[in-house]
């Protein structure tokens, strides 16, 4: 079965009838035997896991952001770090504080985008979890109204942690998933 990168599931294999037995694959298998192909042709690029252009992206975890494709990286060009809503938590802070002092990346791209599933929640959703769980989330959802303040937020985030020693090439931008642009965010709120 192929790998499918579209919205939709790949059709059935030809010859298969929708009465016939047949074992579950599940999407996991299906990147797993993906993986096996990839790993067939795969040879040691011998790089370092120091980024080549020693800068970390943070984005969206949205599975419609192809981060490398849209910035034109190549394998070794950066750290992503990725989550929802590309939001600068703490656990963002501690993967930069790595990638700066231990990897040497000196630059910081932020990225959120339009069309965020933030956008529509709240932190009402960690009291619902509660609810039906028992037990309270120790994380915020971090939701927000408007992306471009949020954006700015996650700058400043990150140019005043004390963890972070190169903070003076940081960049925010909202990708449009409708046009695959970017636009930039002035860090200053006019």
């Amino acid at each position: 079965m192929g790998m499918s990168t579209s919205a939709h599931p790949p059709a059935e294999p030809a010859g298969a009838s929708a009465g016939a037995a047949r074992t579950a694959v599940t999407v996991t298998d299906r990147l797993v035997g993906a993986n096996s192909r990839y790993a067939a042709g795969f040879t040691d690029p011998g790089m370092d896991a120091r980024p080549v252009l020693q800068v970390a992206v943070v984005a969206c975890m949205d599975a419609r952001l192809d981060l490398h494709d849209a910035l034109g990286l190549s394998l070794g060009d950066c750290h992503t770090i990725r989550n929802a809503g590309g939001v600068v938590t703490d656990d963002v802070i501690r993967s930069l504080t790595i990638s700066q002092r231990a990897l040497g990346t000196r630059s910081v791209v932020l990225i959120h985008h339009t069309g965020c599933g933030l956008e529509s929640l709240t932190e009402e959703f960690r009291h619902e979890l509660e609810m039906e769980v028992g037990q309270r989330p120790n994380w915020a959802v971090e939701a927000f109204r408007d992306v471009d303040q949020d954006v700015r937020q996650s700058m400043q985030r990150v140019r005043t942690s004390p963890f972070l020693v190169h903070t003076d090439d940081i960049r925010g931008f909202v990708f449009d998933v409708k046009t695959g642009l970017l636009r930039e965010i002035d860090p200053v709120t006019a």
